[in-house]
């Protein structure tokens, strides 16, 4: 009623002079039901309806609170008159909307949410006002997010509710119709936030309580507010649009398998027992005992297996597949005492019927897994990269491979993805030990006949600082990035010795007795073998993070570097919260290239998860479209050497939820992305009308069967003298008889 007559007094006494508007700004919540049914979306009702509806409607709708709150309050809820219902119905210019931490983020009362959930959906209530309201002009006067009491100047996190809720706001009005027409931040600077006191902050402007001036100091957000505003909200960037263009000729587009499908079953066909049916009784085959036919010789064809992974492989178009062995199933011992050449067989099939097809096998030779880490069980039992006989022993291993598969194997990996999450460094030195001695073995004793190519292939995911303003977060960012990929890439794409940052860093913890740990010095005869032992730079990429300086949640804080994991929660994610971050993969390609020159690029592995239940797939091929489109861009505008661009992953029996095939009652079957992926392969990128034609020259078809006499040069010359002094022979011969005739007639 006081409301109503302020609004009245000024509709008729100020409003024609002064020309202004006047209104209430009201509190509310966003609620969403523990389950879609009617009741529970009825008590979502109810629950606006008793915050929000208590003053909105009878304002906003007809002079009256709501039904719900009659129905469940009866004789506690007071009675307008019909005379006081048209003195407040319609009494506000405009909706003014608080969504703040007054009512919002777990502070309403238990009682009024009605056993729901609550939720920090601007966008929803914006909707449910528009609907409920009759499409009022809503004006946001409060609105933002808090961060702790102990945050300083880098509030990352309430950068990113605010650009969240603003942009939920931008929705509102381009997608939902709803007229906003304006929007207010919640605070200028920190103050008392009521009963939590000064444990929270939701200032601009930093306000340090404990001096004596109370001098105040702007955020980072106040520069991320302040360019918002410049370009009055969040216009497409240049550098994020999509371009047209072709990869190079010889471009290898690939997909990724963790382990191929390994059926060694033996084929009827090399069972050498006879069989008599009966056909009379049983029905069935009975083997005739003591009697047995001549054996024969393994074939490719014996493993039904391959044929299927084959032709899943061709309907996609890819030109390579890359697949890790499996160190612990080829010797299980650790060593060549004890061989499974069954198995090897089936890997040496499996490379020569890719090649009988036009597909390049891209071999691994260890990819760490959760059991064991993929180690022979000896080694593991003792240490595993801990101990240095695993170098010599993966290096005995290595030279086995080379020589068994190395005729159909020309692009090996040494290492794939080793984990430096889990890797101690220790462990990590004697990794790199093992690549480089291995990289040597090869190019010493192998290159010259194989004529192949080797290296390391590391997972390598941007690091981005939270705050774009901030050079503590940037300092942050580039200290990650080190410890993640420059740990096993600069001794081997770099100077041949570990990041001058790492060293440092842990010198700096371990001299104030935190921690101790060491990094371990290479020689220099160790630093000559390591440096320079690849012939590309071999990475995987799925993701992009975003790190701060200013601890903020202790759950994602690393202490031991010193930095604020955040969540940007505005970007797109995977089911199981991967983050989809396309331009990520192009700032990752121009870091390398900066920090490690113009050397060859693979990216082995991208990919996302996804929800099986999902028919469309539409998020993988949101995700594969704009990841190779990035791509395009580090080649085509970067100047990066980008070589090839492979999946991850062949099907989901083997990587659940990531495979380009369902995998479903022992069925495979292909998802929509696979079929995108293949019009990208086909077109060799994302041609437009002015991208000028590429002809690149036919590739040599490949061969398996000529290896055989590629390797034996000195037989075939041997073989071809043989077979023309025969002819030359039976040519002397053939004329020398003829002659006798003729003087015989």
């Amino acid at each position: 009623q006081a409301h109503a007559k302020v609004w009245h007094l000024y509709n008729d006494h100020f409003r024609p002079a002064q020309r202004g508007k006047v209104s209430i700004a009201l509190s509310s919540h966003w609620i969403k039901p523990q389950r879609m049914t009617e009741k529970n979306i009825k008590e979502c009702q109810k629950s606006l309806d008793f915050v929000l509806g208590w003053f909105a409607k009878p304002i906003f709708i007809d002079g009256d609170y709501p039904e719900s709150m009659r129905s469940n309050l009866s004789s506690l809820l007071p009675e307008f008159s019909e005379a006081e219902k048209k003195f407040i119905k319609g009494t506000a210019d405009f909706f003014a909307l608080s969504f703040g931490a007054t009512l919002s983020f777990q502070l309403l009362d238990s009682h009024m949410k009605f056993q729901q959930l609550e939720s920090i959906s601007l966008r929803q209530l914006l909707y449910w006002i528009n609907s409920e309201y009759n499409n009022p002009q809503i004006f946001i006067v409060e609105n933002s997010w808090f961060v702790s009491g102990t945050t300083k100047r880098d509030d990352a996190k309430y950068i990113y509710y605010l650009k969240k809720f603003i942009m939920e706001t931008l929705k509102a009005i381009r997608y939902d119709g709803v007229n906003v027409f304006g929007y207010t931040v919640w605070s200028l600077l920190d103050g008392f936030e009521w009963h939590r006191g000064y444990s929270i902050r939701r200032g601009l402007f930093y306000v340090d309580f404990q001096s004596h001036d109370k001098k105040l100091m702007p955020k980072s957000s106040v520069l991320f507010y302040q360019k918002l505003i410049e370009k009055n909200g969040f216009p497409p960037l240049p550098e994020n649009q999509p371009i047209e263009g072709i990869f190079p000729c010889g471009f290898a587009w690939g997909i990724v398998d963790n382990y191929i499908q390994v059926d060694t079953t033996p084929t009827q066909f090399l069972d050498s027992s006879v069989y008599v049916w009966d056909v009379h009784q049983t029905k069935k085959l009975i083997k005739v005992d003591g009697v047995y036919t001549s054996k024969r010789k393994h074939h490719c064809v014996d493993f039904a297996a391959i044929r299927l992974q084959i032709s899943l492989l061709q309907e996609m178009h890819v030109t390579h597949f890359y697949f890790s062995l499996k160190w612990s199933l080829i010797l299980p011992l650790g060593n060549l005492s004890l061989v499974n050449h069954t198995l090897v067989h089936y890997y040496q099939c499996f490379a020569s019927e890719l090649l009988r097809v036009n597909i390049t096998p891209v071999v691994a030779l260890w990819q760490p897994m959760i059991e064991n880490q993929e180690l022979p069980v000896s080694l593991a039992k003792y240490g595993a990269w801990e101990n240095t006989e695993t170098v010599t022993a993966f290096v005995e291993y290595a030279r086995f491979c080379f020589t068994s598969l190395g005729g159909h194997v020309k692009f090996w990996i040494t290492m794939n993805e080793p984990s430096v999450k889990n890797l101690t460094y220790t462990a990590g030195h004697n990794l790199l030990k093992a690549h480089a001695k291995v990289w040597h073995l090869y190019d010493k004793e192998f290159r010259r006949s194989q004529k192949g190519k080797i290296s390391i292939a590391l997972q390598a995911d941007w690091v981005e600082p939270a705050c774009p303003f901030s050079r503590n977060d940037q300092e942050v960012a580039d200290r990650i990035l080190e410890f993640d990929i420059g740990w096993l890439a600069e001794p081997i794409f770099g100077n041949g010795d570990y990041p001058e940052v790492m060293r440092a860093w842990l010198h700096r913890i371990n001299s104030v007795d935190l921690y101790n740990f060491h990094l371990p010095y290479f020689s220099e005869d160790e630093k000559k073998l390591i440096q320079g032992s690849f012939d590309f730079f071999a990475l995987s990429h799925y993701t992009a993070t975003l790190v701060g300086s200013e601890k903020e949640d202790a759950v994602k804080y690393d202490h031991y570097l010193e930095v604020q994991m955040i969540n940007d929660i505005t970007w797109l994610h995977s089911p199981s919260r991967a983050a989809v971050v396309p331009w990520g993969l192009r700032k990752l390609l121009k870091w390398v290239k900066s920090k490690y020159g113009d050397i060859p690029i693979y990216i082995m592995a991208n990919g996302i998860d996804d929800d099986q239940n999902m028919v469309h797939d539409k998020l993988r091929m949101y995700y594969i479209q704009n990841y190779i489109n990035e791509a395009l861009k580090a080649y085509t505008l970067d100047n990066v050497n980008l070589q090839g661009y492979f999946v991850y992953s062949f099907n989901d029996k083997t990587a659940p939820k990531y495979g380009l095939y369902s995998y479903i009652g022992n069925q495979f079957h292909p998802k929509p992305s696979l079929k995108h992926y293949r019009e990208i392969i086909d077109s060799n990128g994302f041609p437009g009308p002015e991208t000028p034609e590429l002809l690149c020259p036919e590739e040599a078809v490949s061969c398996p069967e000529c290896h055989f006499f590629r390797t034996r040069k000195s037989l075939l010359a041997f073989i071809s003298f043989i077979f023309v002094a025969f002819i030359v022979t039976i040519f002397f011969i053939t004329y020398y008889s003829k002659r006798v005739e003729r003087r015989c007639k």
